[in-house]
C-alpha cells in the first residue's frame, strides 16, 4: 500500500476531514491534500505532526508503507 493511501485510510478511520487533520497538525490543508495524492515529498517533522494529529505512533503511520523497488 502506498503511504498516501494509508494516510487517507487512517484519517478516514478517525473520522477526520483533511481540514480537521490540518488544524490538529498545524499543517496546511493543501499540503495534506498533496501528500494524500502522492504529489509531494515531505520532511520527517511532517510525519511526526501527522502521527500526532492522528493520535497514532510513527510505526502505525508507516506500517503499511512498502518501499518501492526499481
Amino acid at each position: 500500500m502506498r503511504f498516501a493511501s494509508h494516510l487517507t485510510k487512517l484519517r478516514q478511520d478517525k473520522g477526520l476531514s483533511i481540514r480537521q487533520l490540518a488544524a490538529t497538525t498545524g499543517l496546511e490543508y493543501s499540503q495534506i491534500q498533496r501528500i494524500e495524492k502522492g504529489k509531494v515529498n515531505f520532511a520527517f517533522t511532517t510525519l511526526i505532526a501527522l502521527a500526532q494529529g492522528l493520535e497514532v505512533d510513527l510505526y502505525e503511520l508507516l506500517a503499511e508503507y512498502k518501499i518501492p523497488r526499481s
